[in-house]
């Protein structure tokens, strides 16, 4: 990985598994979008960002330094991972497989995101029973709410206190819905220090798992999904529609998740990424 700063970018050359269309379009989060000066752009970790990749092998990312990539960036977008060689443990898992094969090397430059747990677990509280561009809607709505404006009309994702103190009432004049108590009640636990998602974050996926469950709300598709996309736990599988149309497709016979080795949440990305656009 070559690294060359310039004024308000930084470009990484020497990539591999690395698209941000795929990354930002897996429905692992919801502050991106195709940006009108090209590219992908949005908010993470309090921050603006915009991501240009006219190669493979290449990104630019606009509004940061080398400081910034190397404190925060390397970290959020997983370049400390070999997704080489875990696309081939996938691969081994599934036995190898036509349909594995087939969906990694179109999902190929899907990396997780390492994102705020906090954020992640109020995103998948919104998500349930709803469409990406209204979860992103929903989403932006809560950020301009009560987020901390970072310039030219955007927001950082609130604070638990912040979101706790709209109360539920709140929340519903944002029209989230049935989904306004268990915001109220994710943000207000956090907040008082009664979920305490630095301690989740030591914890094994079981224990960590049963933690989230606590919260009103969260199920185990929720929880997977923040363990995964908040926590780093990729050997946490989250089944959705999507997901349960592809193992009924491709393994009518029925399959063990258990058995899919400790990525096998990159491997839901794929099989997500597989069945939405490769049959699309």
């Amino acid at each position: 990985m070559i690294i060359k700063e310039f004024d308000n970018y930084i470009e990484i050359n020497g990539l591999s598994h690395f698209s941000i269309d795929k990354i930002f379009d897996c429905g692992q989060c919801f502050r991106f979008d195709p940006d009108p000066e090209g590219g992908i752009s949005g908010v993470a970790m309090g921050r603006f960002y915009r991501f240009t990749q006219e190669k493979d092998d290449s990104v630019k990312i606009y509004n940061t330094d080398k400081n910034d990539l190397e404190k925060n960036l390397i970290h959020y977008l997983c370049l400390d991972r070999d997704y080489e060689m875990m696309n081939e443990d996938i691969i081994y898992r599934f036995g190898s497989d036509d349909t594995i094969k087939n969906a990694v090397e179109i999902g190929k430059g899907i990396r997780i995101l390492r994102q705020e747990p906090f954020e992640t677990l109020i995103s998948f509280i919104i998500s349930q029973n709803n469409n990406i561009p209204r979860i992103k809607g929903l989403v932006e709505a809560l950020c301009k709410k009560c987020g901390e404006h970072i310039g030219e009309g955007r927001y950082a994702f609130p604070t638990p206190d912040a979101i706790a103190e709209l109360g539920i009432e709140g929340l519903r004049e944002l029209k989230v819905g049935f989904r306004a108590p268990y915001i109220y009640d994710a943000a207000y636990r956090v907040a008082t220090g009664e979920t305490d998602l630095l301690k989740i974050a030591e914890l094994s996926t079981g224990e960590a798992e049963a933690e989230l469950l606590k919260i009103k709300g969260v199920g185990p598709k929720v929880a997977a999904c923040v363990l995964l996309f908040g926590f780093d736990k990729t050997d946490t599988f989250p089944v959705d529609v999507w997901i349960k149309r592809v193992l009924e497709k491709y393994y009518p016979e029925g399959i063990d998740i258990n058995t899919l080795g400790k990525y096998r949440g990159l491997a839901q990305q794929y099989l997500f990424y597989y069945e939405r656009y490769n049959n699309a």
